[in-house]
C-alpha cells in the first residue's frame, strides 16, 4: 500500500504544480488583457481627438475655400469691369480723336489741349 500511496503522492503533487503553473498562465494572460485594454482606450481616446480636429481643420478648411472663392469671384467681376473701363476710354479716345479730325477738317493740324 505504501507504494500506491507514494504514486498517489506524485500525482497529486504533479497535478499541484499543473494547476499552480495553468493559474500563473491565466495570471500573466490576465495581465496582458489589462494591458491592452488600456492600450484600446487610449486608441479609443485618440481617435475621438483626433476626430475632434479633423472635424474643425474641415470646418475652417471649408471657411477658407468659401472667402477664397469669394475672392476669385470679387477678382474676376473687376478684372471684368477694368476691361469695360479701358474699353470705354479706348472708345472715348477714339471718338475724341474722331471729332478733333472732323473740327480741323481734316488738314492735320492737332488741336492743343487746354488752350482755349
Amino acid at each position: 500500500m505504501s507504494h500506491q500511496g507514494a504514486a498517489l503522492q506524485s500525482y497529486n503533487n504533479e497535478l499541484v504544480k499543473c494547476i499552480e503553473d495553468l493559474c500563473a498562465k491565466r495570471d500573466d494572460l490576465h495581465r496582458q488583457a489589462l494591458q491592452e485594454e488600456e492600450e484600446k482606450n487610449k486608441l479609443q481616446n485618440d481617435i475621438r481627438v483626433l476626430t475632434e480636429r479633423l472635424a474643425k481643420v474641415n470646418e475652417s478648411l471649408a471657411r477658407k475655400m468659401a472667402a477664397r472663392n469669394e475672392f476669385d469671384k470679387t477678382i474676376a467681376e473687376t478684372e471684368s469691369a477694368y476691361m469695360k473701363i479701358l474699353e470705354t476710354s479706348q472708345t472715348l479716345l477714339n471718338s475724341v480723336k474722331g471729332s478733333i479730325h472732323h473740327m480741323d477738317g481734316g488738314k492735320g493740324h492737332k488741336m492743343e489741349y487746354g488752350a482755349k
